[in-house]
């Protein structure tokens, strides 16, 4: 497999490991924080960690939103991590409330913490959960997530969740304790993972690879 895939670099976040799963299948991997590759791009992975506003704030920095709204309009393939997930929403609640790339309408809200029969269910949510296709949801054959079976386990590091306004925007979901989170979603070519695939093993690389099939 051979594509080319930019990976925006806008100063949030190690990077490195997203680089690398992708170059697992031999992806050429172009690294910009550049208005003009984003916009000649034919595939865009959006990675990042960290607070909502810090992220937004890297972007408008380097005038990177409206080529990304762009980008998005244009029906290639765009695939938001962790942070860059949320960040493709309307907005968050993360400290105060900031508007996002609105993208996919809907919002990012804090988890719950919850104590449910004696365990404790801590933010953030850490570690290995399974990923659970929603009740009439949108079926996996013709998505990212094609490559995998339900309840399949990926890794996940956060305190905020995104409630799309559409259900039909969620791909899966997993559930922390009993708080629903939505763990991938999509809206046509845009795609977002809320945990990360770069470091979910055989279950990610499963995921890259069907991220990277999408329009190939």
């Amino acid at each position: 497999m051979s594509k080319i895939v930019t990976v925006i670099d806008y100063g949030i976040g190690n990077i490195f490991s997203v680089v690398r799963a992708l170059k697992y299948f031999e992806a050429e991997v172009k690294l910009t924080d550049k208005p003009q590759d984003i916009l000649s791009a034919s595939s865009l992975v959006l990675p990042g960690v960290g607070a909502f506003l810090n992220g937004m704030r890297g972007l408008c920095e380097r005038g990177l939103i409206d080529p990304l709204r762009e980008y998005a309009a244009s029906g290639r393939p765009l695939l938001g991590i962790c942070l860059g997930m949320q960040m493709l929403f309307t907005e968050s609640t993360e400290f105060g409330r900031h508007d996002g790339l609105n993208i996919i309408k809907g919002k990012i809200i804090p988890i719950e913490p919850l104590e449910i029969t004696g365990a404790s269910f801590k933010v953030p949510h850490i570690g290995w959960s399974e990923l659970i296709r929603p009740q009439g949801g949108r079926e996996w054959g013709s998505s990212i997530l094609k490559y995998i079976s339900e309840k399949e386990y990926c890794y996940f590091i956060h305190s905020f969740t995104a409630i799309p306004d559409d259900e039909g925007h969620r791909l899966s979901d997993t559930y922390y304790g009993n708080f629903r989170i939505s763990a991938a979603v999509a809206k046509e070519n845009v795609y977002g993972c809320q945990f990360h695939p770069e470091k979910s093993g055989i279950t990610g690389l499963k995921i890259i690879k069907g991220f990277l099939e999408i329009n190939a």
